[in-house]
């Protein structure tokens, strides 16, 4: 039988699996849309497709550091609960260990463990566990020195807060440290040169109405609005922000003092910037008896 496009696309509406899995299994099963059914339920595809619109905004952020080149990595469940499970755990560690050898997340979801592809082993984990979960993102650094830091780890290399940071030169107990700060503080950026110019236009239309609402002479307003910039500036960037472990010393300043130069930094924070759907518990009831 032939699988036309017009079935694929029933069969998708139907089970909500991908289109190559639901091409697939129309193929295996000589296009029988109830066994084309069954057949994504065996291997879990159905079941993972059905739980893709919920929210998963809770899990673990992971680190691994290898030769002077660390990656990060963010997988998210819908509940806390799951980021607990020691084999949860084990399937970050792993997919953060693989990171380390590719470039992207594409790569990383193709990257075979045991003969099985990253994405299938999420997907076989979705249909074991129940809960919606996803491979959201990853980064990678390099530089002479990269350390990491886990804020609120629940296992070795992962937790809720995960923190890179690369410098040139060799100094890791400093790298920890800034890793540390960066954890603390959440720079928006390393340095002025560094930061979105959206952001940095934002706060300078700010500070200039709120300056000009003083009613003071344009001159005076324009030192106003520089200094103000300048403290903005020292707040947000990495290398400008007072460095906690000295707080006399910003943190470029004190890369300098132990003649290191920092590269870069990345933070990654479990579900940050996604939109949790909040409900009380009357409602969730409800909402389970409806369904």
């Amino acid at each position: 039988m032939s699988i036309t496009a017009a079935l694929v696309k029933e069969l998708r509406d139907v089970s909500g699996a991908g289109m190559m899995d639901a091409k697939k299994a129309l193929t295996e099963n000589n296009g029988d849309m109830d066994a084309a059914i069954d057949w994504l339920r065996t291997k879990g595809l159905a079941t993972a497709a059905k739980k893709s619109s919920r929210t998963a905004a809770e899990g673990l952020v992971a680190v691994d550091v290898s030769d002077g080149t660390g990656v990060v990595i963010e997988v998210n469940s819908e509940t806390d609960f799951v980021a607990k499970n020691q084999d949860f755990q084990n399937m970050v560690g792993s997919f953060a260990k693989c990171a380390l050898s590719v470039s992207d997340i594409d790569d990383l979801n193709g990257t075979l463990i045991a003969d099985k592809k990253v994405s299938e082993i999420l997907t076989d984990k979705i249909a074991t566990v129940g809960e919606n979960m996803s491979l959201r993102r990853m980064a990678k650094l390099s530089g002479d020195t990269v350390a990491s830091y886990i804020h609120n780890s629940v296992a070795p290399g992962m937790g809720k807060i995960g923190v890179l940071v690369a410098l040139k030169g060799d100094n890791s107990d400093f790298a920890k440290q800034v890793a540390m700060h960066v954890a603390a503080t959440n720079p928006a950026s390393l340095s002025e040169n560094d930061l979105s110019s959206d952001i940095l236009s934002r706060e300078k239309s700010i500070l200039t109405e709120q300056a000009r609402e003083s009613g003071k002479p344009e001159q005076v307003i324009e030192k106003m609005i520089e200094g103000r910039l300048k403290k903005f500036l020292a707040d947000v960037t990495l290398l400008g922000q007072n460095f906690v472990i000295n707080p006399d010393l910003t943190v470029g300043k004190a890369a300098a003092e132990v003649g290191v130069e920092i590269l870069g930094f990345l933070r990654f924070e479990v579900g940050e910037g996604i939109e949790k759907k909040q409900e009380n518990f009357a409602e969730e009831v409800a909402a389970q008896l409806k369904a």
